[in-house]
């Protein structure tokens, strides 16, 4: 069984469809449904943008009680910067839902995304919302509606083997801009009939979020309106606890690492994408912050975009990440080539750094010889086609 996504773990069913949100797209499917069949334990990660937009304070509000088991979304319109209105909205958008499903409205997280600043057309999601249909295979019509600039879908599973059986973990995701680590314009919602106690469920995604979603970037930004949901409904009737606990977030982790990967290869005018490995920080944390600042800078992303083997940049955003950084004790690496050594530049062979720039998937290693701190992150070039689909959002 596979390419179920959202409703691969026993018990999820989800379907979508349109409600005209954005002017003139009437047809297209918009508004995503996601439910389970029983009452689960939920947790999630929301945007630090210190502009937050109203379906992240609501959705915020409701897992703190924990036992939100149903999501609703929609594209095409982020409701943010939209006042109390906004607020009322994303309430009518969880009462629909919960309408909908029979369920209370704290049972309820919604999620929005799309232009900021617009007022969302609430009546017509609320009846949208009425007459969709719950499958198992809604996941697809799911994935399709909270696309904005995405090209394509992301779905992602996952059936983690543990010593009292199996249990299930899958996903579907969106983004494509406004994507930098410590989330972004990036919504996923995941899926798991594990039985597993809140508690852990919310130490378990925190962490897998951490290293996956927040450790990709395409353009810098971060957003108001991130959102990563994680319901689990216990539907396998396997508890997941103890040393268990392990394996099940190596599973959640593997699922949020190609949701993440997936949505760093969809980014707007991507055409390649870079990992960044550091090793040899004084700490962790310092090799976080560097190769988070060398994903996030537009030297070096237009230098791969124009296949130019100018390592120095990498060097340089590495110096000004906030790690300590000593460059007589640094070295690089591009696709496994000596750059830098030591302090000094290598010999290499420029047409051979060329041709790996070239590639649609780039590997860059950075090892700053202070300790044994390591990260890593994903990164993706920045084009002309960037500039005009930005440039034209809104028209």
């Amino acid at each position: 069984m596979s390419g179920r996504g959202v409703t691969f773990a026993r018990g999820f069913t989800a379907g979508a469809a349109p409600a005209g949100v954005k002017p003139g797209a009437d047809e297209r499917l918009d508004v995503a449904l996601v439910a389970s069949d029983r009452p689960c334990v939920s947790a999630g990660v929301l945007t630090r943008n210190e502009v937050i937009a109203a379906p992240c304070l609501l959705t915020r509000r409701h897992l703190e009680r924990g036992a939100v088991r149903a999501i609703v979304a929609n594209s095409g319109n982020a409701n943010a910067c939209t006042g109390e209105q906004g607020a009322r909205d994303a309430l009518a958008m969880a009462t629909a839902a919960a309408a909908r499903l029979d369920l209370r409205v704290d049972e309820v997280a919604v999620a929005s995304t799309g232009v900021i600043g617009v007022l969302l057309p609430a009546e017509r999601i609320a009846r949208a919302v009425a007459g969709i249909e719950l499958t198992e295979e809604g996941w697809d019509a799911a994935s399709h509606a909270i696309m904005t600039t995405d090209t394509r879908p992301k779905v992602a599973e996952r059936e983690i083997t543990l010593p009292s059986g199996a249990v299930r973990v899958g996903g579907i995701a969106k983004g494509a801009g406004m994507i930098h680590p410590d989330m972004a314009t990036l919504l996923a919602f995941i899926t798991t009939d594990a039985r597993i106690a809140a508690d852990d469920l919310a130490r378990t995604v925190v962490s897998a979020v951490d290293s996956t979603f927040n450790a990709i970037s395409v353009d810098g930004d971060t957003s108001t309106n991130d959102t990563v949901l994680v319901l689990a409904n216990g539907a396998s009737g396997i508890d997941v606890a103890g040393t268990d606990l392990v394996t099940f977030a190596s599973g959640l982790s593997a699922v949020c690492r190609e949701l993440a990967l997936a949505i760093v290869a969809d980014g707007e005018g991507v055409t390649k994408v870079y990992e960044i490995r550091v090793s040899g920080a004084a700490s962790d944390a310092d090799a976080r912050l560097a190769a988070r600042q060398i994903t996030d800078s537009n030297l070096v992303r237009t230098a791969i975009h124009g296949a130019d083997p100018n390592w120095g940049r990498i060097l340089a955003a590495a110096g000004r990440s906030g790690a300590r950084v000593e460059s007589e004790r640094a070295s690089i690496a591009i696709g496994g080539v000596a750059v830098f050594t030591a302090g000094a530049p290598a010999a290499f062979d420029g047409a051979a750094i060329r041709a790996h720039f070239s590639r649609a998937s780039i590997e860059i290693a950075l090892d700053l010889g202070l300790g044994n701190g390591t990260a890593v992150a994903w990164g993706a070039d920045l084009s002309a086609e960037y500039v005009r689909i930005n440039a034209e959002y809104t028209t």
